[in-house]
């Protein structure tokens, strides 16, 4: 039976109404379900993170148990010279004697009509190395010198490495040493060359590429030996002061590449690494490395090679995960073989080990002498500029600057600064800075006590 009369027929809403009132109806319980799942979720997200911060407390102070530093195994000469014979015939035992930075004569092979940088396959990958080659190019014959009737060529290896660390300011501290008289830098600051590019290898976890030949990292440096000669032929009975280097940040830590050439295990640590290579044919070189707190590193680290989800949670959740991998491996392997591991190292969100400095620190000086690597902290770096260039350039034996000299280095502007946009997103969460804090400090303490310095335990 209808309940509508004839009259209530007038009350009846139009069509189109009716629509609309039904389909604002939907979209109110569409939107309580959604308010409730919503509030449901984010009760749950709170127990399962309170849950999480304990249970990855524990996972910290397991990772702590199992940190032990045990003295590498460094190899013979003879290892290196069977791996790479061609470095060791190209590079000298002694260099010439009336210049600082390390330099030798090379016999010229081949046309001398021929292009020497057209090969260079530093050129093939930068528009700015191609325009630095052709120059040379051009006055390349002019360089030549005649001695027992063979064409050589002035070949230099850097005086100095800037070896570590990736987000520590390497950058800053490059481009103000620059502005020293007696330095010369030429392009590019990070050439990769003895971690990657002698390996075939552009960035990790890329496919290997053609091998760069020792000639052609050599090729960097003449535009520095260019400087040299002229000073050599032009009868100064001065010695050269001039010197250069490089400073490619990831040279300190970065072994990857041994993973492309030996069938190694997760657990199998490198036979060698990039310094045992540097010391035999270089056992005097200069070393300089430049650190901050491993906690702000890896955030720094974190936003710089970070995708469009960038987020102080997503950063916590990627730690958090790291941190877990970390464990799973020291319960299957020591710690050098971790930090050194490449399956590890790809399978991480985060560079956590990159900031574990010193396991590097000690395998660097298993080969070279302690007063052979200066280590400087960002945060002093970063508070007195002109202190910090004065101990750099007390390093490495250069003489005093002008006043107008340390006015350009200490008004410089900071180089290679955080971006804007990542300010925006704020601190990482404090949970992930105490997190980070705690498996840090068994690392920062022994740091501390090699180098005798407690500014390292920040």
């Amino acid at each position: 039976m209808s309940f509508i009369t004839d009259n209530d027929a007038d009350l009846k809403l139009p069509p189109s109404l009716a629509s609309l009132v039904k389909f604002c109806g939907f979209i109110l319980l569409v939107y309580f379900i959604v308010a409730s799942y919503l509030l449901l979720r984010g009760e749950r997200k709170t127990l399962l993170e309170d849950l999480s911060e304990s249970t990855l407390r524990d996972l910290v102070r397991s990772i702590g148990t199992k940190v032990t530093f045990r003295a590498r195994r460094v190899p013979a000469v003879s290892e290196l010279l069977d791996f790479d014979p061609h470095m060791f015939s190209v590079i000298p035992r002694h260099f010439l004697p009336d210049v600082k930075n390390l330099c030798w004569y090379e016999e010229l092979r081949g046309n001398v009509s021929a292009d020497p940088y057209g090969s260079n396959l530093f050129g093939r990958l930068s528009s700015n190395m191609r325009i630095a080659f052709e120059r040379l190019s051009a006055t390349f014959r002019q360089r030549l010198i005649l001695h027992d009737g063979k064409l050589q060529r002035l070949r230099c290896l850097p005086y100095f490495y800037i070896v570590g660390q990736s987000k520590c300011g390497t950058t800053d501290l490059y481009e103000r040493l620059r502005l020293h008289p007696d330095v010369h830098l030429t392009p590019p600051k990070e050439p990769h060359w003895w971690c990657r590019k002698r390996f075939g290898i552009n960035r990790p976890g890329d496919p290997p590429l053609t091998r760069f030949p020792l000639d052609h990292y050599l090729d960097l440096f003449d535009p520095v030996a260019q400087r040299i000669q002229h000073r050599l032929l032009g009868n100064s009975s001065s010695r050269s002061s001039i010197i250069t280097g490089e400073a490619t940040a990831t040279t300190m830590w970065d072994n990857l590449a041994w993973s492309y050439l030996h069938d190694i295990s997760r657990e199998a640590e490198p036979p060698s690494l990039s310094q045992d290579f540097i010391h035999a044919v270089q056992p005097d070189a200069r070393l300089i490395a430049i650190l901050r707190d491993p906690v702000e590193r890896l955030y720094s680290d974190y936003l710089y090679f970070g995708t469009s989800n960038e987020s102080p949670l997503d950063f916590h959740q990627k730690v958090c995960e790291s941190l877990r991998l970390f464990d799973a491996c020291l319960r299957d392997a020591g710690l050098r073989a971790c930090v050194y591991s490449s399956t590890l190292y790809y399978a991480m969100s985060v560079r956590l080990q990159v900031g574990l400095y010193v396991m590097f620190i000690l395998d660097w000086l298993s080969v070279f002498s302690r007063d052979q690597l200066l280590v400087l902290r960002l945060e002093d770096h970063a508070a007195n500029v002109t202190h910090s260039m004065n101990r750099v350039f007390h390093f490495l034996q250069l003489g005093p600057v002008s006043k107008q000299t340390e006015r350009l280095i200490r008004r410089r502007p900071v180089a290679n600064t955080r971006d804007p946009s990542d300010r925006k997103l704020g601190p990482m969460k404090p949970v992930t800075r105490e997190l980070l804090r705690q498996f840090y400090a068994p690392f920062n303490q022994k740091l501390s006590a090699v180098l005798q310095d407690e500014s390292f335990m920040w």
